[in-house]
């Protein structure tokens, strides 16, 4: 053979005198390949591949691992010189080399080359498709086959769920089953991700039964991906009956229940179950800390996630890319930017995750210029923005009055760095314009973009309505919501809010009727802070709160101490046509009102207020916090649905613009 096609391997006689035992030398052999001595292993044994050609798959394996290209390519010269490319068990390592050093293109060619193909070679090559995302040809590959088996199956169910094609995903798993292919563990557990896209309990469930019929419950994977799916599914009880069933819980199963719980909402419960898993003596790893510390952002819980935040430090997680975006996130959230920009200028890596969180925290708390400053800097430092990092400058602009610099950047993102708008950044845009009395324009935008229009767009459009007072425009608006979403009850409100601030006290009943005979609830304001690491919540109409008798009388004080102050209750924005004294009595009791209060009551004097609220703050009650701010010489920070507003001195960091 040609020495030119295999140096530097391609030093060896065809045969050996070599006296050692074969499987003794077989076995050197194969743990000199697994270290990745390749040319130790080849010089010494190698009458080993001459006695058996099965000894390339372990050269070809070791190609993998130390990903050489280059040794795979010499290795080829080897085997077609040598004639070992007719045994099929020799070619098809070849080809699985290629696939997964990326070649794909080498194992295409490779496999219209080969004298023989079967089964494997073709679940090779899907395989390679579904590495790369090509799924078209691995489709096509798959319908090729005349002959398949259970590998062949579960390639191309994994790919489909990999990319989340999991309808099509769930079709080919029923006709699969049609076939009389029994699902394994690995079939099992993709096929339950699939659902889990879906969130399609009721086929989760089938999926279930399949697997209490194979004896699969207590294998590790599928039990997980069992738990996973009904926890992404809403469906919390029957996740946790899975996991507590498991007889041996893991991490990764833990993980499981507290990110399903943090994903569904019930972000106490993360803490609970973030508890219990410390003292089963388990060590959180960086998927528990990113679902407990989000679960703090969204209850704003700072005591909790200062202690979180240490644990992080003393686990070395604090360098984790999504670790530190979240802390970023929960401080930002919080209410205290000061330390999220600490954090982010602590951070060990220049990832733009990390820029875009800090851009984003910026523009939650209205500092618009901050944010525009900060994507200049990371510019000059040579990252590349992405959809996020506009996504995030967009709506800092947006509630800054940034109007012209955000549609400055709009266009750098499409024009400078090619990056293709979604939905949410045309959002963004019409945020833009309909905040700067743009209506018209805005409209013209929503309807011209190149993808259909959803709800959260329309209502973008609608609350500036509602800002410029276009009861008309919010009309029609608001029958382009209902048509996409009857149920939406805050796009009755905000119409029937137009209305009622201009005194059309008709219009209003006509909203009010129509939520009722579509059987529409309004969605209850609540307001929540946090105070010696108990959250309170308060609602407007709601006596259950055990201080609620207390904080009605201060707050009734306060009140007057505002009125005297110069504060003047924005009656016009009360959607019922009531008297007077009703309409204050009504803004009185609004659910930040009640928290404030409350704080005011239980802190102590100087002491900062934190307050969260679901819904956006009413005019009214931003108004009344501003003399409130004063009046009590505090800083009083609330978080609504939309953003943070800054509370002091009778002024809010939104410069009443929100």
């Amino acid at each position: 053979m040609g020495q030119s096609c295999v140096r530097p391997l391609s030093f060896l006689p065809l045969r050996s005198s070599n006296s050692r035992p074969f499987s003794t030398a077989s076995t050197e052999f194969s743990i000199l390949c697994s270290q990745g001595y390749l040319k130790e292993a080849f010089n010494k044994f190698s009458f080993l591949i001459w006695d058996s050609p099965s000894h390339f798959s372990y050269l070809l394996q070791s190609c993998i691992e130390k990903k050489s290209f280059s040794l795979t390519k010499q290795l080829h010269s080897l085997i077609l010189t040598s004639g070992c490319f007719k045994d099929k068990f020799v070619a098809n390592h070849l080809l699985n080399a290629y696939t997964k050093l990326g070649q794909l293109d080498t194992a295409v060619s490779l496999f219209e080359k080969l004298p023989k193909r079967n089964v494997m070679s073709f679940n090779i090559l899907i395989g390679g498709y579904v590495q790369v995302g090509d799924l078209d040809n691995a489709s096509k590959l798959f319908d090729e086959m005349g002959e398949r088996n259970l590998a062949s199956w579960n390639a191309m169910i994994t790919g489909l769920t990999q990319f989340e094609f999991n309808d099509k995903a769930l079709s080919l798993f029923s006709q699969m089953h049609g076939l009389g292919y029994l699902p394994d563990a690995f079939t099992l557990a993709s096929v339950l991700r699939g659902c889990a896209g879906l969130k399609d309990v009721n086929k989760g469930r089938q999926v279930h039964g399949c697997v209490l019929k194979l004896g699969l419950e207590d294998h590790l994977v599928v039990a997980s991906s069992l738990a996973h799916m009904y926890m992404k599914s809403g469906s919390l009880r029957e996740g946790e009956i899975v996991i507590k069933s498991m007889p041996a819980p893991t991490v990764a199963a833990w993980n499981t229940l507290i990110t399903g719980k943090a994903q569904n909402g019930c972000f106490e419960g993360t803490f609970e179950l973030y508890n219990l898993m410390k003292i089963a003596g388990f060590r959180p790893d960086k998927i528990t800390f990113v679902s407990v510390i989000s679960s703090c952002s969204e209850l704003a819980t700072i005591g909790q996630g200062q202690q979180i935040h240490s644990e992080v430090i003393k686990t070395g997680a604090v360098s984790v890319v999504a670790v530190v975006s979240s802390l970023i996130s929960m401080y930002s959230k919080c209410g205290c930017l000061d330390e999220a920009e600490k954090i982010f200028e602590e951070r060990e890596e220049a990832d733009i995750v990390l820029w875009s969180a800090m851009i984003s925290a910026y523009g939650f708390h209205g500092r618009g210029k901050n944010a525009v400053g900060l994507f200049h800097r990371m510019e000059q430092e040579g990252l590349v923005p992405n959809d996020v990092t506009f996504l995030s400058l967009l709506y800092a602009c947006s509630h800054s009055g940034m109007k012209d610099e955000g549609l400055e950047f709009f266009n750098c993102m499409v024009e400078k760095y090619n990056v293709e708008p979604q939905l949410v950044h045309y959002t963004c845009v019409v945020d833009l314009l309909g905040r700067a009395g743009r209506l018209q324009e805005a409209e013209a935008l929503i309807r011209s973009v190149p993808v259909k229009p959803d709800a959260i767009i329309w209502k973008t459009l609608l609350s500036a309505c509602k800002i410029h007072k276009n009861a008309d425009m919010a009309r029609s608006i608001a029958e382009e919501i209902l048509r996409i979403d009857p149920q939406d009850s805050a796009s009755y409100v905000l119409v029937a809010n137009v209305h009622a601030s201009a005194k059309r006290w008709k219009y209003v009943s006509e909203v009010r009727k129509s939520m009722r005979d579509r059987g529409v609830k309004k969605e209850p304001g609540i307001s929540w802070l946090e105070l010696k690491n108990h959250v309170h919540h308060f609602i407007m109409g709601d006596k259950s709160h055990p201080q609620f008798e207390e904080v009605d009388a201060y707050l009734k004080e306060l009140i007057a101490e505002l009125k005297l102050e110069g504060y003047v209750p924005d009656t016009g924005s009360v959607l019922h046509d009531m008297d007077l004294e009703e309409k204050e009595h009504n803004l009185v009791h609004h659910s930040e009102k009640l928290a404030i209060a409350f704080a005011l009551m239980n802190t102590p004097e100087g002491f900062p207020i934190r307050i969260m609220k679901n819904l956006r703050i009413c005019g009214d009650c931003h108004v009344a916090i501003k003399y409130i701010s004063k009046i009590k010489k505090r800083e009083i920070i609330v978080r609504d649905a939309s953003r943070f507003h800054h509370f002091k001195d009778c002024c809010c960091s939104c410069g009443d613009y929100w």
